[in-house]
């Protein structure tokens, strides 16, 4: 959620009285070994909001790092009771290996309205998301409901669900379940002397890990807890923040054992873009800030969280909802830049910008050599990018021979970086698709080109 929520988060304490379920637990969920993807729930919006879309929205990634929207990034779920929208949607494998999801109940950026409840789907394997209700997390009046994160409490045999609140201040709240449709009476899970936001809980080793935003100086921090009772978290790390402004934690356990993944969703100095740190030991004070190269979110994504997946869900998942049909150019010596078109000419530009479909490209077949590629504009279908005079422009597909040619390059392995690529003209042989202030032209390069010239010219064909 955004920092401009807190300025909404003033009310009344009235009284909850909710049950707890005591329903069985299958304690038969799959192992960590046998996780080969991950698979990330979020919702979309754009620096201008024409991007927005308060369904549940689903992406896949086999490093955890690049990310593939399925269903073209369009919601694959989208509430129809309360206020018809979510935010913040958190996954959940489940004690029997299927998952649930729990997500706020809030539509748009109306920050002053307050639901009692959240939203949950359940889904057997990722291929449909079914069981949709709300539950009611609390009685309280004029308090939100946000940010839901889920962990096992092992020594209650039931489920947490952990979520900002704001009575008196800016705390989390937790209710403890076994079905995800009955919840007991809300308790006060953290409030540390300063407010808080937005908690992403994770038990390794039989400790339990909170990460979450202090308000007052709105870094990320991480706190730990030997039995992840409430009230019993101590902070032990320094504060984390990249951007201007930083929330919605997303820590994440690396499938191959080697360490961890702090996600942060940052809303300034422009919305909606998020930057990593990893570390090899969750228990220490060590966090590295990875390089932009390193990574790419799913296209305009919020907030939301990561699970790792077997083979057979990251199947079944593309599967049921494919993969894009389109790609994305990402600048390798200026790695939050894409390639897109305004105006008819093409240029890099830093992520997030509007209208972000001038950045989405239908890679095709090349026009004068199906041997190689040529990119359509998603937005502007029929005008490819092409050069002329050198210089890369979007111009309608008019047939000639010379825009076939001009609109042709072979891909090759990146002049800076062979695990990405570079782009060859097809009939200027030995020039390159490059960028040079902020411009796309074609140019001549080789081997012996300078470095900054051939990472110029180097790109990850992303999505």
């Amino acid at each position: 959620m955004a920092l401009t929520r807190r300025a909404f988060t003033l009310g009344a304490i009235a009284t909850a009285g909710l049950t707890a379920s005591g329903l069985a637990i299958n304690p038969h969920a799959a192992s960590a070994a046998t996780y080969t993807a991950y698979l990330k729930t979020y919702f979309t919006e754009s620096p201008n909001q024409s991007a927005a879309d308060y369904g549940l929205h689903l992406a896949v990634s086999r490093d955890g790092l690049n990310w593939s929207p399925l269903n073209q990034n369009n919601p694959v779920v989208t509430p129809t009771a309360g206020d018809l929208g979510l935010r913040d949607p958190f996954i959940f494998r489940k004690q029997d290996g299927t998952f649930v999801v729990v997500a706020t109940d809030l539509f748009g950026l109306n920050f002053g309205r307050n639901s009692q409840y959240l939203h949950v789907w359940d889904s057997t394997n990722l291929t449909s998301f079914t069981g949709y209700r709300r539950i009611q997390m609390h009685t309280y009046a004029n308090v939100h409901t946000w940010a839901p994160t889920v962990f096992w409490d092992a020594g209650r045999g039931q489920y947490a669900i952990v979520y900002s609140a704001n009575t008196t201040t800016d705390l989390f709240l937790v209710n403890y379940t076994s079905d995800f449709r009955t919840v007991s009476a809300p308790q006060t899970y953290f409030s540390p002397g300063f407010p808080v936001l937005d908690a992403d809980i994770h038990v390794d080793g039989g400790v339990t890990y909170m990460y979450y935003k202090n308000l007052s100086n709105g870094n990320l921090y991480g706190a730990r807890s030997n039995t992840g009772a409430p009230n019993s978290f101590t902070t032990y790390t320094s504060g984390l923040r990249q951007g201007n402004a930083i929330e919605g934690a997303h820590l994440l356990k690396r499938n191959d054992g080697s360490g961890w993944w702090l996600w942060g969703d940052s809303f300034s100095p422009i919305n909606n873009d998020f930057y990593l740190w990893g570390t090899s030991n969750i228990g220490a004070n060590s966090w590295s800030v990875l390089n932009q190269r390193d990574y790419t979110p799913p296209l305009n994504s919020k907030h939301g969280s990561i699970v790792g997946i077997t083979e057979a869900e990251y199947n079944g998942a593309v599967s049921r909802w494919g993969l894009p049909n389109w790609v994305r150019l990402k600048s390798w010596n200026l790695p939050d830049y894409f390639v897109r078109h305004s105006n008819r000419a093409i240029r890099i530009d830093p992520y997030p910008f509007d209208p972000h479909r001038d950045q989405m490209w239908r890679m095709v077949p090349g026009l004068a050599d199906s041997a190689g590629v040529s990119f359509e504009s998603i937005n502007v279908p029929g005008s490819f990018l092409r050069h002329s005079g050198y210089v890369a422009r979007l111009d309608p597909n008019d047939n000639s021979a010379t825009f076939r040619a001009d609109a042709t390059f072979y891909r090759t392995a990146g002049l800076a970086d062979g695990a990405w690529s570079s782009f060859r003209s097809y009939n200027f042989p030995t020039y390159y698709l490059r960028h040079a202030g902020y411009v796309l032209r074609i140019d001549p390069l080789s081997s012996s080109s300078s470095v900054a010239d051939r990472q110029d010219a180097t790109f990850r064909v992303t999505s």
